[in-house]
């Protein structure tokens, strides 16, 4: 008879604040503290940017390569300044008078420092409408995560039930589950709609069908939809209660959507009113854009309307915590081929879309001129000021929002009484690009002007539009004018090899094929910014190669978590290279008509729109598309299809509901329990799982602000040798015992000169035992790529010698040279070959073996603005290998092939001190690297 393992439960609780993780036992619990919950040292902090002197390791004459011996001129971009420097001066000042001050029930202001009045709660025990904690993770777990159809819940539930002396089924059957789901009072706001229609009279025998047609617009109320927005306590110490401005050093700097100056003017605004002063200003961010759940016929295309607030801190928004909610689906007319064109159907979708909006948002029509009193996620009851923020749309949307003509500048052209009374029809849209028989829905509305509320979109304005729809496709059309299609499809190919030949790196997506497929997403055309650069290289002009450059300089800058003024003007400076350098395309006839492009115009307002909004990346349509998913397509699939758009408000109801009920549950202190019962007294103890922490290659990280830590893996390689000799013997490394005895030497002497002649018999001897480590994880502040809420992201630096059954693989990194050098000029770039550990005089050494690479000139590259590096070799073509400290290790290098050197990546993920940590760089196996004979590196973007 089979041997069946027993249930186990899992009742072990995670320590880590904000965890709700249970393990079976404490074993699995300290794996995954070390793995998700690591304690980095605070090498660098945001209130402490100040760094001790790294462990001293031998860069021998990689220094002075690297560093070029004489005066340093400056990057393209200005880097930020080096690691050496006093730690950073802060002042947060908030609007003096519109200052978000506690308040009670009654709109009454408290004395400073009062605790938040006491909130009416079920008790600690009361999961209703669930019976327990247990019925409620499993209507999660079916409903939201597994998504399980219907007649699948019965039959899970007969089979429960027909389990002998089995209790009954927490359920019945789906109709159960979902009933007891609606039975939730929390997130519940009721969807209503409205039917729209032509209003104008028809004339007798007009049969235009859209003329006839009832158009339906489902929507909540956004009021309500907003009150448990900001009562949400999970957002409670990332949020800002008043407009602020924040000086690091006297300069300014832009992060989160209230440190813009329009929040900051709205405030002046407001004031003027003495009876809103001590409220808090809730600017109302909304979104809007067609999605497309099919490509079948039927019904596959929807509009959904969505709300943000303001006051919540970016990362909160970007990182899916229910801080965006869909309030509406607008309607989409249609009509046959004969109509579609016709100026009077266009101008009755404008007007629909128009006057939908202001229909839906007449709720907060009030709250906008007098305060009323809310209650916040801190407790605390405030009185608020709603007001219509920034609008987040791609360039068609803004068209529609603006009323101008396809092809103007959506915020160059103001709707003013004047322009009506002034001009005719025809000279509104022929000379100011104006639509006049449409106003935008923001006149309904106090201190509300479309003009200046629309978002900067990185995503369709700079990655997808100017970056793939632009200069990726004119790379195309120029080897096509210049070399005819036949050889042209030759130099894409060679193009796609390049692109496919770079090595893996933590978040970097891979192009086995090339770039030569038709589906792009954001996320795609992202990828491809980081290894287009260098693959391209050599087949277009230096020109046309500066001007990828200047524009992925901008790129990276603009998408930075925060900004300063530095900052603004490395994007002004880069943004100004780019234009001067785009030429190119029309010297070659690929843009023979100029640059007449709104998506690259849009780039020249991103300096203000930042001083308005704050960083970018807050506002950018990637987060109304990836809300998309779980609002419209994914309830779309799980509906019969059939008039699916009921099912979809109804499946979205229900997950506002979950998610509502589990906000309140943790902040009633009911989910750090287990929900499973404890272990019976004298069970022997589960053996635990294998860690699967090898696997990770990296991703955000929620971790606080640091400057960066690298640290080993916690499981060594068990079938390494640990004696010295025999492990210099099994990897075939006679100079590891050598090295390891002068890496000790230079720890107790480090005031040693390193290109002085080392005698070994001065050295100490070895360590008895060394234990090798497949990895390490390198934890740092990214502003430009995807991180965490607090800018955080880490990586797996690996050193293997098979990697998933393949090729060896051995990353590389950026080893710190002399902290006081900005970007790569004060680094190294080195490969591990090793990491290892080993214990000499009671201390522990965390170490790797590395080879080194030195650069090619003192400069990047002119065109490519990369720097180039070759690898380091002896008089006998050996490469020069050395021990270092992994304290000297900042993060992992990201080395691109340049087909005769290596190039080093401009990836996004920039380092506040090190500019060129936006790079990283991999090789995937020894070969490789011996076959190629130089490399180069970039300075961060």
């Amino acid at each position: 008879m089979l041997n069946r393992k027993g249930f186990r439960p899992r009742n072990v609780p995670c320590l880590a604040p904000g965890c709700t993780r249970f393990f079976y036992n404490a074993s699995g619990r300290t794996q995954h503290m070390n793995r998700a919950h690591a304690a980095f040292d605070t090498r660098g902090s945001e209130a402490d940017m100040r760094m001790d002197s790294p462990p001293r390791s031998p860069p021998g004459r990689r220094a002075s390569s690297v560093l070029g011996g004489g005066d340093a001129a400056e990057d393209a971009v200005p880097p930020p300044q080096g690691l050496a420097n006093p730690p950073l001066r802060r002042l947060v000042k908030y609007h003096p008078i519109l200052n978000g001050r506690p308040c009670d029930r009654n709109g009454n202001f408290l004395a400073p420092d009062t605790s938040p009045p006491p909130q009416e709660r079920p008790p600690s025990d009361d999961f209703s409408p669930y019976a327990e904690r247990a019925d409620f993770d499993l209507a999660d777990l079916l409903y939201r995560r597994v998504q399980m159809s219907a007649g699948a819940i019965d039959e899970l539930m007969q089979n429960w039930a027909a389990r002998e002396n089995a209790p009954d089924p927490p359920f019945a059957d789906h109709e159960d589950l979902y009933n007891t789901i609606d039975a939730t009072e929390l997130g519940h706001v009721p969807w209503q709609s409205f039917t729209v229609r032509y209003s104008q009279p028809v004339e007798p025998g007009d049969v235009t069908p859209w003329k006839t047609q009832e158009y339906v617009v489902h929507f909540r109320d956004p009021r309500l939809v907003l009150q448990p927005q900001l009562a949400n306590p999970d957002y409670k110490s990332e949020m800002d209660f008043a407009p602020k401005q924040v000086l690091v050093d006297g300069r300014r700097q832009y992060e989160d959507f209230m440190s813009g100056n329009w929040a900051w003017r709205q405030a002046d605004i407001i004031v003027e009113d003495p009876a809103t002063h001590g409220s808090t200003f809730v600017p109302v961010i909304l979104g809007s854009d067609k999605t497309t759940v099919s490509v079948a016929t039927g019904q596959n295309e929807y509009y959904p309307l969505y709300m943000s607030n303001g006051l919540v801190h970016n990362g909160v928004r970007r990182a899916h915590r229910n801080a965006v909610s869909l309030i509406g689906f607008l309607a989409i007319p249609k009509t046959d081929r004969e109509h579609k064109d016709s100026n009077e159907f266009r101008t009755f979708r404008r007007n629909l879309f128009h006057g939908s909006l202001r229909y839906i948002l007449q709720s907060l029509k009030p709250g906008m001129t007098a305060p009323e009193v809310t209650l916040f996620g801190d407790g605390h009851y405030r009185r608020v000021i709603y007001g219509l923020g920034p609008y987040i749309a791609d360039y068609p949307e803004q068209v529609l929002l603006a009323c101008v003509v396809q092809g103007w500048c959506p915020r160059s052209q103001l709707h003013t009484e004047a322009l009506f009374e002034a001009l005719d029809h025809g000279q509104m849209w022929d000379d100011y690009g104006v639509i006049p028989d449409v106003l935008p829905f923001t006149w309904d509305f106090p201190r509300a002007d479309i003009h200046e509320l629309l978002s900067p979109d990185l995503l369709h304005q700079v990655i997808k539009g100017t970056f793939k729809d632009h200069l990726v496709a004119w790379v195309g059309e120029y080897l096509d004018n210049v070399h005819g299609k036949t050889e042209a499809k030759k130099i894409m190919a060679d193009i796609d090899r390049r692109i496919a030949a770079v090595p893996p790196f933590p978040g970097l997506r891979r192009f086995p094929e090339g770039r030569g497929f038709k589906q792009w997403t954001g996320d795609d055309s992202k990828a491809l910014m980081k290894v287009y650069l260098p693959a391209i290289e050599g087949h277009v002009p230096n020109q046309m190669v500066r001007a990828f450059s200047a524009f992925l300089d901008f790129c990276y800058l603009v998408r930075r978590n925060v900004i300063d003024e530095v900052t603004l003007d490395a994007i002004d400076a880069a943004l100004a290279r780019y234009h001067h350098e785009r030429v190119i395309f029309i010297e070659s006839e690929v843009c023979p008509n100029g640059f007449c492009l709104p998506r690259q115009h849009s780039l020249t307002h991103y300096r203000y729109l930042i001083h308005e909004f704050g960083a970018p990346n807050g506002l950018c349509s990637s987060i109304t598309e990836s809300k998309h998913i779980k609002a419209v397509k994914q309830p779309w699939r799980r509906s019969s299809r059939f008039h699916a758009l009921v099912q979809i408000l109804t499946i979205n109801d229900r997950l506002d509901k979950l998610a509502a009920a589990r906000v309140d549950f943790t902040a009633r202190g009911m989910m750090r329990a287990p929900s499973a019962r404890p272990l019976p007294v004298g069970d022997p103890p589960l053996r635990p799982a294998a860690a699967a922490d090898e696997d990770d290659d990296g991703g955000p990280s929620d971790e606080r602000k640091i400057i960066g830590e690298v640290l080993l893996a916690k499981k060594p390689m068990r079938t390494y040798p640990r004696n010295p000799a025999a492990l210099a013997q099994f990897l075939n490394l006679p100079d590891l015992v050598p090295l390891v005895r002068r890496f000790l030497y230079l720890q107790d002497h480090p005031d040693h000169n390193l290109n002085a002649p080392l005698p070994l018999d001065h050295c100490p001897d070895a360590p008895r035992s060394i234990r090798v480590f497949p990895s390490a994880i390198a934890k740092f502040y990214a502003p430009s790529d995807q991180s965490g809420i607090h800018g955080m992201l880490h990586e797996r630096i690996r050193a293997v010698r098979s990697w998933r059954g393949g090729a060896a693989r051995y990353d590389c990194v950026f080893v710190e040279a002399n902290p006081d050098l900005p970007g790569f000029r004060g680094l190294l770039a080195a490969r591990v070959l090793l990491f290892m550990s080993f214990k000499y005089g009671g201390i522990t050494y965390p170490c790797a073996l590395v080879t080194w690479f030195s650069t090619i000139g003192d400069e990047p590259c002119p065109d490519v603005g990369m720097w180039m590096v070759e690898p380091d070799t002896d008089k006998r073509g050996r490469r020069v290998m050395d021990i270092i400290h992994i304290d000297t290790i900042l993060r992992s290098a990201h080395l691109i092939d340049r087909f005769q050197a290596f190039y080093i990546n401009n990836v996004p993920a920039a380092h506040p001190k090190a500019p060129i940590c936006d790079a990283s760089a991999t090789t995937t196996s020894t070969t490789r690297a011996c076959i190629l004979t130089s490399c180069a590196l970039t300075y961060t973007r």
